[in-house]
């Protein structure tokens, strides 16, 4: 029973995750990125809060906080603040479906950056990995024109690969944190909120948005940032098998594709899906953990 439930949370977070890139789009039609930033963290700090007080765990929030008040800053100004601050730039420059792509590589930057930062073995498979995805993220900012090496918009393609670096960095960080997982995010975004405030607040620009606007970036901020992250925790505490759950997000690149063609008209360059192949094959190798290695892991 345990397995079905995991099974339905994760294919609900993935289906939802797989929407995202085409409310992010929606919704810039709308918002600037710094004012989208913090429409969506207000959401989410909600959703979050309703969830901890349901679970009985809101009243842990302050002691939580207390306990690492300096670790919990810098994992709200890396997320949601710098991270979603610098992805949803990147997709108000690039088409959704140039910026997603280049956003999935960020699994194998962590591999780099947890080599770096975590003293972790690079294995042989890791490498192929990283040549793979990078090769895929190549011809997708070119749209194949790989020899040429020339971006359309190259501030847009750095953006999306520095998001994948601030949500490697924010990983990372996260492994020495035994908080619980709710908690732990909730207070990422009451955190950030002041700073995200402040920002639009000094650039300015708000102006009368209609209630599309509104109801744009309140599904982001339920579906990419608050309530998904739960569903996907709750997959994977009642799995047994968290490599079978975790495979599902390879599906949602691909929906995120079709749902953007056909919901905004968004043109699907035959590159794209060929760099997105080459990011997801790379991603699979990196899995993969070989028969023998399979037989000495400890049960």
């Amino acid at each position: 029973m345990n397995e079905r439930y995991a099974l339905g949370y994760g294919l609900a977070a993935v289906l939802l995750w797989s929407t995202v890139a085409t409310a992010f789009k929606i919704t810039l039609d709308f918002f600037t990125p710094v004012q989208m930033l913090v429409a969506a963290s207000v959401v989410s700090a909600i959703a979050l809060a309703g969830i901890a007080l349901y679970q009985g765990k809101l009243h842990l929030l302050g002691r939580t906080f207390m306990a690492r008040p300096h670790y919990y800053l810098l994992l709200g100004l890396i997320n949601p603040f710098a991270y979603y601050l610098v992805l949803f730039k990147a997709y108000d420059l690039l088409p959704a479906s140039q910026a997603q792509p280049l956003n999935y590589s960020w699994a194998i930057t962590l591999t780099l950056m947890a080599a770096v930062f975590l003293g972790q073995k690079i294995r042989k498979q890791d490498w192929a990995a990283c040549a793979l995805g990078y090769l895929g993220v190549v011809i997708i900012a070119t749209k194949g024109d790989v020899m040429a090496l020339q971006f359309d918009n190259p501030t847009g393609v750095a953006l999306a690969l520095l998001s994948t670096l601030l949500w490697a960095m924010y990983w990372i960080l996260n492994t020495k944190n035994q908080a619980d997982a709710v908690l732990a995010v909730l207070l990422g975004f009451l955190v950030s909120l002041p700073f995200s405030i402040g920002l639009s607040l000094y650039i300015g620009g708000w102006t009368a948005i209609p209630w599309q606007g509104w109801a744009a970036v309140s599904y982001v901020g339920l579906f990419e940032m608050g309530i998904t992250f739960v569903l996907w925790i709750n997959a994977l505490k009642l799995t047994r098998n968290t490599a079978r759950i975790s495979n599902l997000i390879f599906i949602s690149p691909f929906i995120s594709l079709m749902l953007l063609a056909t919901i905004i008209g968004e043109e699907i360059h035959p590159s794209t899906l060929v760099g997105l192949v080459l990011i997801v094959f790379g991603l699979l190798i990196q899995q993969w953990k070989g028969k023998k290695q399979q037989t000495e892991t400890p049960a």
